[in-house]
């Protein structure tokens, strides 16, 4: 027995020191491993790029600089002989990204003065875009009648863009009574679809339009066939077709997401400045604001003056009653949609084409376009063009007062005092409410 014990002691004791020669051999030829469980960003695989050109009339401009910080990074990048800069980080997150107003060449300064920070959003991809569009300096000290006329001007922009997405909601509520949350990435749609055949494909600007309005008005009957009538015909309720659209919303963002990239997709191409008085502009945004008000005073007169627009207004006010009168309501509603789709794919153009886009677009003005078709008045067309235009005003002329971050807070502000006083809206009626 005593040689037995002493034979399995000996076994045990070997096989201990093999096994420690093994260890500290794999630890000896791997030190990094010990000290560090993970590597290092540097020998990793998957890079997470900044980057951004710097360009002036199409012209690249060097050695201008720009500040990124934001989940422990605080770096400068400049721009080379070709206007790109670029910096690789450690971490997903969202950085916020500065541009140095004192490298730019004398002469030279940003389109929008007062956006000198942007967001680099790298939570879901590896590349973020970060642009700053440059042109004339216009860092001089404006009176304040002056600054008000630019402001004016540029709230009449903004509520014009915001008027034509809105309706889509409008219309939809009123003759459906869903708020539809999906609606800001059929924006996106609309935009990135323009990218797409415009930049991408290269077509005209014209054939790319009315290209990307026709896939978008299939686009809103594709979703009523495929969706929401299905829905409506299991009687399903207006809190969990809510709760179904926001849903659908994310889908539809991260699909965009996976085909076009997270990129800030540049639409417009060249801008060809403007100047009326004190109010610096472009082409791009008054042939925006034309088509905008032409396409508003379009949709007044279809539902004023043709049978399908009295028919619309009918369904929106009581849908019973006219299904009594003979109405197809569901063909009604199809309609509606494909209206819908059609109005956001062009809003999502003349958004793109002005403020470029990226999958995100839609999402982020989406608070807006609620806050206007609420403000007017749920359900009527007219009352959410009101309201835009409102929201638009209140937007940008606000920008005198508080700071430029915070002026999307004074809109939604004023939306709450309105409601407070006549929670119907503005142009509403009270036996909407309830």
């Amino acid at each position: 027995m005593n040689h037995l014990t002493l034979g399995k002691k000996r076994a045990f004791s070997l096989w201990l020191g093999a096994l420690s020669i093994v260890f500290g051999m794999l630890f000896s030829a791997t030190p990094s491993l010990a000290a560090s469980p993970s590597p290092s960003p540097s020998t990793s695989t998957e890079q997470l790029l900044i980057k951004g050109t710097i360009k002036n009339e199409g012209e690249p401009v060097a050695g201008v600089s720009v500040q990124i910080t934001g989940n422990g990074v605080d770096a400068k990048a400049t721009s080379g002989a070709d206007g790109k800069w670029v910096l690789e980080v450690a971490t997903k997150g969202v950085y916020k990204v500065e541009i140095l107003l004192d490298s730019l060449p004398e002469g030279v300064g940003l389109r929008d003065p007062e956006t000198t920070v942007r967001e680099a959003n790298l939570t879901a991809t590896n590349t973020a875009a970060v642009l700053f569009p440059l042109g004339k300096d216009l860092r001089v000290v404006q009176p304040i009648g002056d600054q008000i006329i630019v402001r004016v001007f540029s709230g009449l922009n903004l509520g014009l863009l915001l008027a034509v997405a809105a309706i889509g909601i409008s219309l939809i509520f009123g003759t459906t009574g869903l708020n539809n949350f999906a609606h800001g990435d059929m924006l996106t749609f609309g935009a990135l679809f323009t990218y797409l055949f415009y930049v991408v494909f290269e077509w005209p600007l014209l054939i790319a339009a009315t290209a990307t309005i026709a896939l978008s008005a299939l686009f809103g009957w594709s979703q009523d066939a495929a969706l929401w009538r299905p829905l409506r015909k299991r009687r399903l309720g207006l809190n969990q077709m809510m709760i179904v659209s926001i849903g659908f919303s994310i889908v539809i963002r991260y699909i965009l997401l996976l085909v076009f990239g997270g990129e800030t997709k540049v639409i417009s191409g060249e801008f060809e400045a403007v100047v009326i008085g004190p109010i610096n502009t472009t082409v791009n945004s008054l042939g925006s604001m034309g088509i905008s008000v032409i396409t508003l005073a379009a949709v007044a007169l279809f539902l004023t003056r043709t049978r399908i627009g009295k028919a619309t207004r009918a369904v929106s006010d009581n849908t019973s009653l006219a299904a009594s009168t003979g109405i197809d309501v569901e063909r009604i509603i199809r309609i509606v949609w494909v209206v819908a789709g059609a109005l956001t794919g062009l809003a999502g153009i003349l958004y793109g084409l002005q403020f470029q886009a990226n999958w995100m677009t839609g999402f982020q003005i989406l608070l807006l376009l609620f806050a206007a078709v609420t403000l007017g008045g749920l359900g009527t067309a007219l009352g959410a063009t009101v309201g835009a235009l409102i929201i638009g005003m209140v937007v940008e002329v606000s920008s005198l007062i508080i700071p430029t971050d915070l002026k999307y807070a004074a809109s939604l502000i004023i939306l709450i005092l309105v409601l407070l006083v006549r929670p119907q809206g503005v142009l509403g009626k009270k036996q909407r409410i309830g």
